[in-house]
Protein backbone atom coordinates (compact mmCIF):
# COMPACT_ATOMS: atom_id res chain seq x y z
CA UNK A 1 0.00 0.00 0.00
CA UNK A 2 1.62 3.33 -0.55
CA UNK A 3 1.68 5.72 2.08
CA UNK A 4 0.30 9.12 0.95
CA UNK A 5 0.05 10.51 4.56
CA UNK A 6 2.20 13.69 4.28
CA UNK A 7 5.01 13.80 6.53
CA UNK A 8 5.26 16.21 9.76
CA UNK A 9 7.73 19.11 9.81
CA UNK A 10 9.90 19.23 12.83
CA UNK A 11 10.96 22.36 14.58
CA UNK A 12 14.70 22.90 15.15
CA UNK A 13 14.43 22.18 18.82
CA UNK A 14 12.28 18.49 18.23
CA UNK A 15 15.85 16.68 19.77
CA UNK A 16 15.46 18.80 22.81
CA UNK A 17 12.05 18.13 23.17
CA UNK A 18 12.69 14.36 22.74
CA UNK A 19 15.48 14.79 25.33
CA UNK A 20 13.22 16.18 27.90
CA UNK A 21 10.34 13.23 27.28
CA UNK A 22 8.05 15.62 25.56
CA UNK A 23 4.62 14.07 24.21
CA UNK A 24 4.66 14.73 21.26
CA UNK A 25 1.78 14.88 18.74
CA UNK A 26 1.11 16.42 14.92
CA UNK A 27 -0.29 19.56 15.09
CA UNK A 28 -1.12 21.95 11.96
CA UNK A 29 1.22 19.84 9.91
CA UNK A 30 3.96 19.97 12.45
CA UNK A 31 5.26 17.82 15.53
CA UNK A 32 5.00 19.80 18.13
CA UNK A 33 4.78 18.93 21.83
CA UNK A 34 2.16 19.08 23.94
CA UNK A 35 3.52 18.32 27.30
CA UNK A 36 6.41 18.06 29.38
CA UNK A 37 6.18 17.49 32.84
CA UNK A 38 1.68 17.66 32.74
CA UNK A 39 -0.40 21.02 31.07
CA UNK A 40 -1.12 21.69 34.49
CA UNK A 41 2.28 22.12 35.83
CA UNK A 42 3.41 23.91 32.65
CA UNK A 43 0.25 26.01 33.46
CA UNK A 44 0.68 27.42 36.79
CA UNK A 45 4.69 27.75 35.85
CA UNK A 46 3.47 30.22 33.51
CA UNK A 47 0.91 32.10 35.84
CA UNK A 48 3.48 32.09 38.38
CA UNK A 49 6.76 32.50 36.99
CA UNK A 50 7.99 31.95 33.62
CA UNK A 51 7.71 29.16 30.46
CA UNK A 52 9.30 28.68 27.33
CA UNK A 53 7.05 27.75 24.22
CA UNK A 54 8.63 27.16 20.99
CA UNK A 55 6.92 28.51 18.56
CA UNK A 56 9.21 28.07 15.46
CA UNK A 57 6.22 26.48 13.22
CA UNK A 58 4.98 29.76 12.95
CA UNK A 59 5.16 32.12 9.75
CA UNK A 60 7.01 34.79 9.10
CA UNK A 61 7.09 36.98 5.67
CA UNK A 62 9.31 39.96 4.70
CA UNK A 63 8.06 42.28 2.99
CA UNK A 64 9.86 45.94 1.43
CA UNK A 65 8.15 48.49 -0.07
CA UNK A 66 5.54 51.30 1.11
CA UNK A 67 2.10 49.90 2.77
CA UNK A 68 -0.50 51.30 0.51
CA UNK A 69 1.88 51.48 -3.01
CA UNK A 70 3.14 48.10 -2.51
CA UNK A 71 -0.48 46.54 -2.06
CA UNK A 72 -0.03 45.26 2.04
CA UNK A 73 -2.23 47.75 3.76
CA UNK A 74 -5.08 46.39 1.28
CA UNK A 75 -3.74 42.86 2.42
CA UNK A 76 -4.36 43.30 6.15
CA UNK A 77 -7.71 44.23 8.04
CA UNK A 78 -6.46 47.09 9.97
CA UNK A 79 -4.88 50.28 8.98
CA UNK A 80 -1.10 49.93 9.26
CA UNK A 81 0.35 52.67 6.51
CA UNK A 82 0.19 55.02 10.06
CA UNK A 83 2.02 52.47 12.22
CA UNK A 84 4.90 53.88 13.93
CA UNK A 85 8.59 52.12 13.72
CA UNK A 86 9.11 49.23 15.87
CA UNK A 87 5.34 48.75 16.09
CA UNK A 88 3.19 45.63 16.31
CA UNK A 89 -0.43 45.84 15.15
CA UNK A 90 -3.23 42.61 15.37
CA UNK A 91 -5.08 42.35 12.28
CA UNK A 92 -6.47 39.52 9.79
CA UNK A 93 -6.40 38.31 6.40
CA UNK A 94 -9.39 37.72 4.44
CA UNK A 95 -10.68 36.34 1.39
CA UNK A 96 -13.18 37.89 -1.24
CA UNK A 97 -16.48 36.10 0.61
CA UNK A 98 -14.98 37.97 4.18
CA UNK A 99 -13.95 33.96 5.20
CA UNK A 100 -10.81 34.65 7.82
CA UNK A 101 -7.62 33.33 5.69
CA UNK A 102 -5.59 34.10 9.05
CA UNK A 103 -5.46 36.31 11.77
CA UNK A 104 -1.76 37.47 11.87
CA UNK A 105 0.62 40.75 13.57
CA UNK A 106 2.09 43.09 11.68
CA UNK A 107 5.76 44.41 12.53
CA UNK A 108 7.01 47.77 11.47
CA UNK A 109 10.85 46.82 10.96
CA UNK A 110 11.54 50.39 8.94
CA UNK A 111 9.52 53.18 7.19
CA UNK A 112 9.41 50.93 4.01
CA UNK A 113 10.06 47.38 5.51
CA UNK A 114 7.81 44.84 7.70
CA UNK A 115 7.36 41.44 9.00
CA UNK A 116 4.29 39.57 9.23
CA UNK A 117 3.57 36.36 11.74
CA UNK A 118 1.11 34.43 10.58
CA UNK A 119 -0.10 30.97 11.92
CA UNK A 120 1.56 27.67 11.30
CA UNK A 121 -1.31 25.90 8.88
CA UNK A 122 -0.47 26.23 4.79
CA UNK A 123 2.17 28.96 5.03
CA UNK A 124 3.13 28.44 1.60
CA UNK A 125 -0.04 29.22 0.39
CA UNK A 126 -0.55 32.12 2.40
CA UNK A 127 3.07 33.42 0.96
CA UNK A 128 1.34 33.08 -2.35
CA UNK A 129 -1.54 35.01 -1.43
CA UNK A 130 0.85 37.77 -0.44
CA UNK A 131 3.28 37.61 -3.39
CA UNK A 132 -0.65 37.38 -5.60
CA UNK A 133 -1.21 40.49 -3.93
CA UNK A 134 1.60 42.64 -3.50
CA UNK A 135 2.98 44.77 -6.11
CA UNK A 136 5.45 42.81 -8.33
CA UNK A 137 8.01 45.49 -7.76
CA UNK A 138 8.29 45.55 -4.15
CA UNK A 139 10.13 42.60 -2.45
CA UNK A 140 8.74 39.59 -0.65
CA UNK A 141 10.22 36.92 0.90
CA UNK A 142 9.46 33.59 3.33
CA UNK A 143 11.58 33.78 6.12
CA UNK A 144 9.56 30.91 8.10
CA UNK A 145 12.01 28.23 7.92
CA UNK A 146 15.43 30.19 8.54
CA UNK A 147 13.70 32.30 11.48
CA UNK A 148 13.28 30.13 14.85
CA UNK A 149 11.05 31.42 17.38
CA UNK A 150 10.60 31.46 21.38
CA UNK A 151 7.84 32.45 23.61
CA UNK A 152 9.26 33.53 27.30
CA UNK A 153 5.92 34.35 28.78
CA UNK A 154 4.96 34.75 32.60
CA UNK A 155 5.52 37.54 35.41
CA UNK A 156 9.17 36.79 35.97
CA UNK A 157 9.49 36.66 32.10
CA UNK A 158 10.99 40.20 31.78
CA UNK A 159 13.64 39.14 35.09
CA UNK A 160 14.44 35.89 33.68
CA UNK A 161 15.78 37.89 29.75
CA UNK A 162 16.91 40.59 31.72
CA UNK A 163 19.93 38.28 32.47
CA UNK A 164 20.72 37.91 29.03
CA UNK A 165 19.40 41.23 27.12
CA UNK A 166 19.32 44.09 29.82
CA UNK A 167 18.16 46.81 27.22
CA UNK A 168 14.65 44.40 27.37
CA UNK A 169 13.16 46.47 29.91
CA UNK A 170 12.37 49.58 27.66
CA UNK A 171 9.94 47.38 25.87
CA UNK A 172 6.18 48.34 26.21
CA UNK A 173 3.74 46.46 25.14
CA UNK A 174 2.97 45.96 21.32
CA UNK A 175 6.58 46.84 20.50
CA UNK A 176 9.82 45.39 19.45
CA UNK A 177 13.60 46.28 18.86
CA UNK A 178 16.91 44.41 17.74
CA UNK A 179 18.95 42.90 20.22
CA UNK A 180 22.67 41.64 20.92
CA UNK A 181 21.48 37.92 21.81
CA UNK A 182 24.49 35.46 22.76
CA UNK A 183 26.36 36.80 19.63
CA UNK A 184 23.32 37.21 17.45
CA UNK A 185 21.36 40.13 16.39
CA UNK A 186 17.65 39.33 16.80
CA UNK A 187 14.20 40.80 17.27
CA UNK A 188 12.71 40.56 20.51
CA UNK A 189 8.69 42.03 21.05
CA UNK A 190 6.54 42.03 24.14
CA UNK A 191 3.96 40.23 22.28
CA UNK A 192 2.05 37.04 23.19
CA UNK A 193 -0.35 34.48 23.81
CA UNK A 194 -1.15 33.80 27.40
CA UNK A 195 -2.33 37.06 29.27
CA UNK A 196 0.64 37.48 30.90
CA UNK A 197 4.31 39.86 30.44
CA UNK A 198 5.54 37.68 27.79
CA UNK A 199 8.39 38.29 24.60
CA UNK A 200 8.81 36.67 21.37
CA UNK A 201 11.90 36.31 20.48
CA UNK A 202 13.25 35.50 16.44
CA UNK A 203 16.17 33.73 16.35
CA UNK A 204 18.32 32.30 13.92
CA UNK A 205 16.81 28.99 12.72
CA UNK A 206 19.68 26.69 13.15
CA UNK A 207 21.24 28.01 16.41
CA UNK A 208 17.94 27.84 18.43
CA UNK A 209 19.07 25.22 20.91
CA UNK A 210 21.86 27.80 21.45
CA UNK A 211 19.18 29.96 23.34
CA UNK A 212 16.87 27.02 24.42
CA UNK A 213 19.82 25.29 26.47
CA UNK A 214 20.95 28.79 27.61
CA UNK A 215 17.29 30.03 28.52
CA UNK A 216 16.58 26.76 30.61
CA UNK A 217 19.57 26.90 32.72
CA UNK A 218 17.53 30.35 35.14
CA UNK A 219 15.86 27.99 37.14
CA UNK A 220 12.78 30.32 36.68
CA UNK A 221 11.92 29.33 33.56
CA UNK A 222 10.51 25.68 32.03
CA UNK A 223 9.56 24.64 29.35
CA UNK A 224 5.86 24.39 27.94
CA UNK A 225 3.97 22.35 25.65
CA UNK A 226 0.68 23.15 23.44
CA UNK A 227 -1.75 21.80 25.92
CA UNK A 228 -1.10 24.71 28.73
CA UNK A 229 -0.39 27.53 25.89
CA UNK A 230 -4.28 26.45 24.37
CA UNK A 231 -5.53 27.02 28.32
CA UNK A 232 -4.16 30.17 29.03
CA UNK A 233 -4.84 31.89 25.29
CA UNK A 234 -9.00 30.38 26.05
CA UNK A 235 -9.06 31.72 29.67
CA UNK A 236 -8.20 35.24 27.95
CA UNK A 237 -10.56 34.55 25.39
CA UNK A 238 -8.34 34.75 22.22
CA UNK A 239 -9.40 32.82 19.82
CA UNK A 240 -7.10 30.06 18.32
CA UNK A 241 -7.41 30.01 14.26
CA UNK A 242 -8.80 26.81 12.99
CA UNK A 243 -11.27 26.47 15.38
CA UNK A 244 -12.77 30.07 16.46
CA UNK A 245 -11.67 31.29 12.93
CA UNK A 246 -11.52 30.42 9.65
CA UNK A 247 -12.68 30.74 6.09
CA UNK A 248 -16.64 30.11 7.25
CA UNK A 249 -16.62 32.53 9.82
CA UNK A 250 -15.99 36.46 9.14
CA UNK A 251 -14.80 38.63 11.69
CA UNK A 252 -18.03 40.51 12.30
CA UNK A 253 -19.22 36.93 13.50
CA UNK A 254 -16.02 36.40 15.24
CA UNK A 255 -16.28 39.65 17.56
CA UNK A 256 -13.49 41.35 16.05
CA UNK A 257 -14.82 44.46 14.96
CA UNK A 258 -11.49 46.31 16.73
CA UNK A 259 -9.05 45.07 14.51
CA UNK A 260 -11.57 46.07 10.78
CA UNK A 261 -10.59 49.48 9.33
CA UNK A 262 -13.55 50.69 7.68
CA UNK A 263 -12.14 54.14 6.52
CA UNK A 264 -9.58 52.21 4.38
CA UNK A 265 -9.73 49.66 1.55
CA UNK A 266 -9.11 45.86 2.13
CA UNK A 267 -10.03 42.26 0.70
CA UNK A 268 -13.63 41.03 2.07
CA UNK A 269 -14.26 44.79 3.16
CA UNK A 270 -17.27 44.79 0.28
CA UNK A 271 -18.73 41.34 1.93
CA UNK A 272 -18.32 42.60 5.02
CA UNK A 273 -20.30 46.06 4.30
CA UNK A 274 -23.11 43.27 2.91
CA UNK A 275 -23.00 41.38 5.93
CA UNK A 276 -23.68 45.04 8.47
CA UNK A 277 -26.57 46.05 6.18
CA UNK A 278 -28.34 42.36 6.35
CA UNK A 279 -26.87 41.64 9.55
CA UNK A 280 -24.53 38.45 10.55
CA UNK A 281 -26.26 35.14 10.81
CA UNK A 282 -24.07 33.85 13.92
CA UNK A 283 -22.25 35.40 16.90
CA UNK A 284 -19.39 34.29 19.24
CA UNK A 285 -20.04 34.13 22.95
CA UNK A 286 -18.32 33.48 26.02
CA UNK A 287 -19.47 30.97 29.08
CA UNK A 288 -18.73 29.51 32.04
CA UNK A 289 -20.03 26.72 33.87
CA UNK A 290 -20.76 26.51 37.69
CA UNK A 291 -18.55 23.24 38.48
CA UNK A 292 -15.93 21.09 36.91
CA UNK A 293 -17.66 19.96 33.86
CA UNK A 294 -15.47 21.29 31.07
CA UNK A 295 -17.17 22.11 27.19
CA UNK A 296 -15.65 20.81 24.13
CA UNK A 297 -14.97 21.44 21.11
CA UNK A 298 -17.68 20.91 18.77
CA UNK A 299 -20.04 20.06 22.04
CA UNK A 300 -23.69 22.01 20.49
CA UNK A 301 -25.41 24.61 22.37
CA UNK A 302 -28.70 24.55 23.63
CA UNK A 303 -31.46 27.31 24.36
CA UNK A 304 -33.42 24.83 26.51
CA UNK A 305 -34.06 21.93 23.91
CA UNK A 306 -32.96 23.73 20.83
CA UNK A 307 -29.82 23.71 19.41
CA UNK A 308 -28.82 27.24 18.82
CA UNK A 309 -24.95 26.93 17.94
CA UNK A 310 -21.75 24.90 18.49
CA UNK A 311 -18.71 25.27 20.74
CA UNK A 312 -15.69 26.12 18.81
CA UNK A 313 -13.34 26.31 22.14
CA UNK A 314 -14.06 24.98 25.63
CA UNK A 315 -11.58 23.38 28.79
CA UNK A 316 -11.11 23.49 32.75
CA UNK A 317 -9.80 26.81 33.72
CA UNK A 318 -7.77 26.31 36.57
CA UNK A 319 -7.88 30.11 37.95
CA UNK A 320 -11.63 29.60 38.00
CA UNK A 321 -11.49 25.68 39.14
CA UNK A 322 -14.46 25.53 36.35
CA UNK A 323 -15.35 24.99 32.62
CA UNK A 324 -15.13 27.89 30.73
CA UNK A 325 -15.76 27.77 26.77
CA UNK A 326 -16.48 29.84 24.01
CA UNK A 327 -18.63 29.40 20.79
CA UNK A 328 -21.52 30.36 17.73
CA UNK A 329 -24.48 30.59 18.18
CA UNK A 330 -27.71 32.35 15.84
CA UNK A 331 -27.23 35.73 16.13
CA UNK A 332 -30.93 36.35 15.53
CA UNK A 333 -31.54 34.39 18.94
CA UNK A 334 -32.57 36.98 22.17
CA UNK A 335 -30.63 35.35 24.65
CA UNK A 336 -32.98 36.91 27.58
CA UNK A 337 -31.75 34.18 29.82
CA UNK A 338 -28.05 33.64 30.96
CA UNK A 339 -28.34 29.91 31.20
CA UNK A 340 -27.33 27.90 28.44
CA UNK A 341 -26.61 24.28 27.75
CA UNK A 342 -23.49 22.42 25.97
CA UNK A 343 -22.88 18.96 25.23
CA UNK A 344 -24.87 16.62 23.24
CA UNK A 345 -28.97 15.57 23.48
CA UNK A 346 -29.09 13.27 26.73
CA UNK A 347 -25.76 14.23 28.24
CA UNK A 348 -25.48 18.69 29.03
CA UNK A 349 -23.74 20.78 31.23
CA UNK A 350 -25.76 24.17 32.24
CA UNK A 351 -23.44 26.89 31.33
CA UNK A 352 -23.49 30.74 32.03
CA UNK A 353 -23.17 34.12 29.32
CA UNK A 354 -20.18 35.83 30.52
CA UNK A 355 -17.83 38.49 28.86
CA UNK A 356 -13.78 37.63 28.45
CA UNK A 357 -11.14 37.43 29.89
CA UNK A 358 -12.44 35.02 31.61
CA UNK A 359 -9.03 35.30 33.87
CA UNK A 360 -8.63 39.22 35.10
CA UNK A 361 -5.47 38.30 37.19
CA UNK A 362 -2.58 38.72 34.63
CA UNK A 363 0.70 40.50 34.04
CA UNK A 364 0.33 41.56 30.65
CA UNK A 365 0.93 44.91 30.94
CA UNK A 366 3.16 45.47 34.10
Amino acid sequence: MINTQIPLQATPLYSEHVKLKARMVPFAGWSMPVQYEGILVEYEQTRRAAAVFDTSHMGEFIIEGKARESGLDRIVTQRIADMPLKTCRYGMMLDNQAGIMDDLIVYRIATDKWMIVVNAADIEKKAEYFERNLSPQFRFKDASHETGKLDVQGPLSREVLADLVPAIQKLDYFTFDEFDLLGYKVMISRTGYTGELGYEIYFPWDKLNILWQELLKNKEIKPAGLGARDVLRLEMGYSLYGQDLDLTISPLEAGLHPFLDFEKDFIGKEALLQQKQSGVKRKMIFFSSDSRQSPRHHFKIFSDDKKIGVVTSGTFSPSLKKGIGMGLVERTLELKEKKLYVGEEKNRIMVYLTQRPFYKNGSLRN
